[in-house]
């Protein structure tokens, strides 16, 4: 089987593109992050450095391929909207013009379900729920990307798409790795009454379900299908089992979502104002996202996929810490 990877440099795609070539298929991997693609390369993987925004050439590398997994995408909860215009809709639409183009055999597409959320709880989202407006450029884009895919399915390419939740694990540069040196600076207080849940989902969990979806059944082509772990934990216990694994303080400083939203809201405004527009310390998208409880219904993946969560989310946890602290160490961290 022959099957192209965008955004193989990143976590997901990374993941995923391991587990394709050590189960024998012929990878294309693609991404811009030139130090991993020779990495991938040496290790026979046959690499391509390429922007999705050069539509000739995305066409192209869609040539031969029997499956696209597209995973590439900007992601970031803060930025221009531009430039999130062209990396998850001009690219979606040049990957879906490739596919059409080669008759590449189906497009599975990594959405996301930040769509689904705003500055409030929301809880056993299914994928059928109407969605809010978007509280971010990324999701704004996301959901256009979806409307790309959805267009391209009604002409006749075979589509699939995931929206997996907050993708935790070994080489995972978002979730983790974000939180960790806010508690490392003793600066972060509990935000909300401290008593709230979200879903994670662990990368290889993800990995499975893309597989599942490159061999699904017709009934699950034009769908997009919720992904997580399907165990919900509190933020703030999970806050205190990496301060514990890491020998760091708790924290025990209390702040009301309302008046942390508050202060993201005028660090928002104050820092639109600077040049380049660099990310605040706080906005109202990680406001809500450490205060609010985020779960997601995943009833359609398991009965119409056969998905289901192998990695728990202890084990999970214990993975990431193993690889963090071995990373730190070598890095001089711990």
């Amino acid at each position: 089987m022959k099957a192209l990877i965008t955004g193989a440099t990143g976590f997901l795609g990374g993941a995923l593109t391991r587990r394709l070539y050590g189960m024998g298929w012929h990878v294309t991997a693609l991404g811009r992050n030139v130090t991993k693609l020779k990495n991938m390369e040496s290790e026979g993987l046959r690499v391509l450095s390429l922007d999705l925004k050069e539509k000739d050439a995305m066409a192209d590398v869609c040539k031969d391929q029997d499956i696209v997994f597209h995973c590439a995408a900007l992601p970031s909860p803060w930025g221009n909207f531009e430039a999130f215009y062209q990396a998850n809709v001009i690219g979606t639409r040049n990957v879906i013009r490739g596919c059409e183009k080669y008759k590449v055999k189906r497009l599975v597409h990594v959405s996301t379900p930040s769509l689904y959320f705003g500055y409030a709880s929301r809880v056993n989202v299914k994928e059928t729920d109407e969605l809010p407006e978007p509280v971010s450029n990324y999701s704004a884009t996301k959901i256009l990307a979806e409307q790309e895919i959805d267009e391209a399915f009604a002409r006749g390419l075979a589509t699939i798409a995931i929206r997996p939740r907050a993708i935790f694990g070994p080489g995972d540069t978002v979730i983790f790795p974000r939180l960790i040196p806010r508690l490392q600076s003793g600066r972060l207080p509990i935000l909300g009454d401290g008593e709230n849940v979200v879903d994670l989902t662990y990368i290889e969990n993800v990995v499975d379900a893309l597989l599942l979806c490159a061999e699904s059944p017709e009934n699950t082509l034009g769908k997009k299908y919720n992904i997580s772990n399907d165990e919900p934990v509190k933020v703030w216990k999970l806050v205190e089992r990496i301060c514990t694994e890491l020998n760091l303080p708790s924290p025990t400083r209390r702040i009301s979502g309302q008046t942390a939203n508050a202060a993201a809201t005028a660090l928002e405004f104050l820092y639109r104002l600077i040049p380049k527009q660099p990310e605040p310390p706080l906005t109202r998208i990680s406001v809500s996202m450490m205060a609010n409880s985020t779960t997601l219904d995943i009833t359609a993946a398991k009965n119409e996929l056969g998905y289901k969560p192998r990695v728990s989310v202890d084990e999970g946890f214990e993975r990431f810490m193993k690889w963090w602290k071995e990373s730190m160490s070598l890095r001089g961290g711990l």
